[in-house]
């Protein structure tokens, strides 16, 4: 006799949600159980995002049903959903770092007394909160002082605080190390165990099989199917992903070693280093060549690409270009020499959401040439047709506004842009975090042809499978130091290269 499935906390049926050309969602079907973890999955575009913002009242349905707890409920806004008890935790934390850890898990919910906030009736309360999920933060500290993956735990406890049935986790691990992913798994099963019900988004597979307990694959803004993740094999998630079977990814490895490197390098550092930010590096990059950057959070890898970049001033070394000294005193003076550089922070560091695809795709040709010689319409229309379909970035529409593309359409624009100022030298920092696996592949064969038509690459990735794959050598990054220099073909351990002890 097997045991009755339990009721859905929220079932959502064939939701239709459009935009101006576009069909986001086409009867999407999806249900969330209580007590358990349920992975949203798809590519970038799929329509996962769309899925959660009509859920939490930020997109009107435009058909289909919507039902909480048996009852059909119509949202209007996010105030409605969370009173409906769905809660939300977005990547990007939206707390307030000024005020206290109390006073976010509780804030427009504080205990008053004689018409104030009775403060420590708050932090009484929030200490109570954050023991139950068993973390140990002090109530009574600045949020801003603590790093991001505890103020994710703080936006999650704030959500148990409000008695959420339902918590949407939307990319909550992109920023977090292995460890304070652990802590962050440790809370959701307590959560889980508890019955709360938990919609779980992520790009990372080996994240998604260790914590979900179903998942639900979307391809196109359509439903592909539900499955049990222990029913799932993970060629199987990645196929219902992308409609195909993926061999993609050893065709990288295999574009990569076929590409024969030669000649002097174009960058060759020199000691360069910016104590004690980065200790002195000494690396060759050649044409055609692509250099792999592995390392943990925190040592060195970000920092050494901004020094070659001329985001930071070197106090160390030297760095040359085509032989000849250069000293990077701005990103300015690299770009005049054909440098090119995507940061590991698109949306603050390269995204331009208010503008339209258009304008951010010829947004570094335009600084090159100056705005006293601005690019005639012709010239721009030309231009981004040429990479909006050479890059397969959707919706093939120009004067999209950049925030609403999807992520991995938003890092093939950033690509594109630096793409197009022709760079002898291009830096990719994390190009395929946060993106799904199908865009994920794309960028990565991109990189292997910008390589083998003669382009030097410095790849940075947390990824070490991503970065043995796509790297000819990898610097190995440790306690921003360079401790090691290695070829891919040799087959490293860098698990073992990066958390070995310092001699």
């Amino acid at each position: 006799m097997t045991s009755k499935e339990p009721v859905p906390v929220v079932e959502m049926r064939d939701i239709c949600v459009e935009f101006p050309g576009v069909k986001a969602l086409d009867a999407v079907d999806f249900r969330l159980l209580p007590g358990e973890v349920h992975a949203l999955m798809g590519e970038n575009g799929a329509g996962k995002s769309t899925l959660i913002k009509a859920l939490t009242g930020v997109y009107p349905v435009d058909s289909g049903q919507i039902i909480v707890d048996g009852t059909p409920r119509s949202f209007t806004g996010p105030r409605q959903s969370q009173e409906a008890g769905i809660s939300t935790v977005y990547q990007e934390v939206n707390l307030c770092p000024n005020l206290s850890v109390g006073e976010n898990i509780l804030l427009g919910r504080e205990p008053r007394r004689w018409g104030h906030i009775d403060y420590r009736a708050l932090h009484r309360r929030a200490g109570e909160l954050l023991a139950q999920l068993e973390l140990d933060i002090d109530s009574r500290s600045r949020l801003g002082a603590h790093p991001i993956a505890v103020q994710q735990l703080v936006a999650i406890t704030r959500a148990t605080a409000m008695r959420s049935a339902v918590l949407i986790l939307d990319e909550p691990t992109s920023s977090l190390d292995a460890g304070e992913v652990s802590e962050l798994f440790g809370v959701i099963r307590r959560l889980r165990d508890a019955g709360t019900a938990i919609l779980f988004v992520s790009h990372f597979l080996d994240q998604v099989y260790a914590i979900s307990d179903r998942i639900t694959v979307l391809r196109n803004g359509k439903l592909v199917g539900e499955y049990l993740t222990t029913e799932l094999p993970r060629v199987g998630l990645v196929t219902a992903m992308l409609g195909r079977a993926v061999d993609a990814l050893d065709e990288v490895a295999d574009t990569t070693a076929a590409i024969e490197v030669t000649g002097t390098p174009v960058v060759s550092l020199q000691g360069l280093g910016r104590v004690p930010a980065v200790e002195p590096v000494t690396l060759d990059i050649r044409r055609g060549e692509i250099i792999g950057l592995a390392g943990l959070l925190g040592s060195g890898r970000t920092e050494l690409a901004r020094l070659i970049f001329g985001a930071d001033r070197a106090t160390a070394g030297q760095l040359c270009v085509d032989g000849t000294r250069v000293i990077m005193r701005t990103p300015r003076t690299a770009i005049d020499h054909r440098f090119a550089f995507t940061s590991e922070n698109r949306k603050e560091d390269g995204v331009f959401g208010e503008l339209t695809v258009r304008d951010n795709l010829v947004l570094a040709l335009q600084a090159r040439r100056g705005f006293a010689r601005p690019l005639s319409a012709r010239a721009k229309d030309e231009l981004v047709d040429k990479y909006m379909e050479a890059f397969d970035i959707r919706p093939r529409r120009p004067d999209a506004l950049m925030k609403n593309l999807s992520g991995g359409n938003q890092q093939k624009v950033l690509l594109a842009r630096w793409l197009i100022t022709e760079p002898q030298l291009f830096i990719l920092d994390e190009p395929t975090r946060g993106i799904d696996i199908g865009a994920k592949t794309q960028i990565q064969k991109l990189v292997t042809e910008l390589a083998a038509g003669g382009m030097a690459v410095l790849f940075i990735s947390a990824e070490l499978e991503e970065v043995t794959r796509v790297s000819h050598r990898i610097a190995v990054m440790r306690d921003r130091r360079n401790v090691a220099q290695v070829d891919t073909d040799q087959q490293p351990d860098l698990h073992e290269l990066i958390a070995a002890s310092p001699s």
